[in-house]
């Protein structure tokens, strides 16, 4: 039992079976002071060490699990075990020599997944740990009783990242107020990235140069076309009317023919400015 997901197995034995079980409480972050993938710390915990921890976190985000979560991992001192059963799990990972470097953005976000899962199955509370016995979440100096050899354990940057981003991103992927993944586009995004997509709609009389529109350039012509019939229908509806009253005052055909059509003539003339702005 307690195999994350999302962690490559990598089970250490004998310890994954001879370790007593625990009831998982605290969820406490290491540097392992080298720069490894999880599969090189499986190897040292395996080869050269008879510590080790539940997980191991490389620089690439990727994530290696060692012994299950309801099982004592021994990387940090009296929160391995206690004595009515409950623990610690512990997680080592890849930093430089130093452990002077801060996580990186892979890390970060395998670090508020692992801690969401954790809370959500092992119900380790959403807190910063108050005491060494204290559930919640902490880091490997926080108290002397995880750390009893008193080293910097992660790193001065890790403690302030831990502290600004990862526990807050925890708490807050686990209330759901920031998805996992948000690259889903707004509905504003949606309609500018339509209204601009160039390419796709065939205009008739478009120049050579550009046959295709926005839309939002088809809507812009739709309505100057609109705009020169209206003023159109507007200029035929005046010459006809000058055509009555020139019928009606008993002037012959050719005059009426020549004034309907140089009313004609103007109207076109000046709908043509109205549109382009300019006289051809």
């Amino acid at each position: 039992m307690g195999w994350y997901p999302g962690a490559t197995r990598m089970e250490l034995q004998p310890e994954s079976d001879a370790q007593p079980a625990i009831r998982p409480t605290q969820f406490i972050v290491h540097s392992i002071v080298a720069p490894w993938t999880p599969k090189r710390t499986y190897e040292y915990w395996r080869d050269s060490t008879n510590l080790e921890s539940h997980f191991g976190l490389g620089y690439d985000g990727s994530l290696g699990q060692y012994i299950g979560t309801h099982t004592r991992a021994d990387a940090t001192g009296a929160a391995n075990r206690r004595p009515d059963g409950t623990g610690a799990v512990s997680l080592e990972s890849a930093s430089n020599l130093e452990a002077s470097d801060p996580w990186t953005a892979e890390q970060v976000e395998t670090l508020i997944q692992l801690g969401v899962w954790l809370h959500q199955t092992e119900g380790i509370p959403l807190r910063i740990c108050r005491t060494a016995d204290d559930p919640g979440f902490g880091y490997h100096r926080q108290f002397s009783e995880w750390n009893p050899d008193g080293h910097s354990c992660p790193g001065d940057a890790r403690v302030r990242q831990f502290k600004e981003v990862v526990f807050p991103g925890i708490v807050a992927r686990a209330a759901g107020q920031i998805p996992e993944e948000d690259d889903m586009p707004t509905a504003a995004e949606v309609a500018r990235e339509v209204l601009t997509l160039d390419g796709i709609i065939s205009v008739p009389g478009a120049p050579a140069t550009n046959p295709t529109w926005t839309l939002s350039s088809v809507q812009t012509e739709i309505l100057k076309r609109i705009d020169a019939v209206a003023k159109t229908e507007a200029a035929q509806t005046a010459a006809i009317t000058k055509l009555a009253g020139l019928v009606g005052s008993g002037v012959d055909t050719a005059a009426v023919v020549a004034a309907v059509q140089q009313a004609i003539a103007d109207a076109v003339v000046n709908v043509h400015v109205d549109v382009t702005g300019q006289e051809s």
